[in-house]
């Protein structure tokens, strides 16, 4: 065999091992990606963290590209708390059907910090669907300890945090089915998207689950 082509097949392993190498950092070096939240009150934008938790984003994008969380409500409010919305819709005020429940991805190592994004849930850890909140000030009590899950974080607001603000001081009571903590002028999601390149992902969709009975409230405690 020629001695050329001896070289060439010798080094042919060394490139093959070299783009292996450099696959897994390219993939690294992609940013997060970044979704707009409208609301009746102005805008505010939300970074994912697929590395951390990539079964609750994946199952929050499914909703975005349903278009799920058009005119859904922030439905609760408490200073100094959270806001959470993404559930009733805000013409009826009912609960929307959901996909299933997700698992419980609070392990992760993201914290409950101000301008978190979490998956709301029932007391049961694996109960969260459709619905999300933002941590107003620092929660380090939704956070999992040895003896119990926490809320998932799988975000943070990056933009307009002065928007999140400004929700969390809205007045609220008892309104409709909501027993209290609603803002007593409705707070609309009027639409959820995707921003800049990440606009071309696409995600699943699979069939829908009855919702919850109205009583159910997916929330931190």
């Amino acid at each position: 065999m020629p001695a050329t082509t001896c070289t060439r097949l010798s080094v042919l392993p060394a490139l093959l091992m070299g783009l292996l190498l450099l696959q897994p950092a390219a993939r690294a070096e992609e940013p997060n990606p970044q979704v707009r939240v409208t609301t009746n009150m102005g805008e505010f934008v939300v970074e994912l963290r697929p590395d951390r938790a990539p079964i609750t984003v994946q199952n929050f994008l499914r909703y975005l590209k349903e278009g799920y969380y058009s005119n859904t409500l922030f439905h609760r409010v408490i200073a100094n708390f959270v806001i959470q919305g993404g559930g009733h819709d805000a013409t009826t005020l009912k609960l929307k059907a959901t996909h299933e429940n997700v698992f419980n991805e609070s392990g992760n190592g993201l914290q409950n910090k101000r301008g978190a994004v979490g998956l709301a849930r029932s007391d049961t850890p694996h109960s969260g669907n459709s619905q999300f909140f933002v941590d107003l000030v620092d929660n380090p009590d939704l956070d999992p300890v040895p003896t119990r899950w926490g809320y998932t974080v799988f975000g943070r607001v990056v933009q307009g945090m002065d928007v999140i603000d400004r929700i969390g001081s809205t007045a609220t009571g008892a309104s409709g089915p909501f027993k209290s903590d609603a803002p007593l002028k409705p707070v609309i999601i009027e639409k959820v998207e995707l921003v800049g390149a990440a606009s071309a992902v696409s995600a699943p969709v699979t069939p829908v689950v009855s919702p919850p009975s109205q009583d159910t409230i997916l929330s931190p405690k």
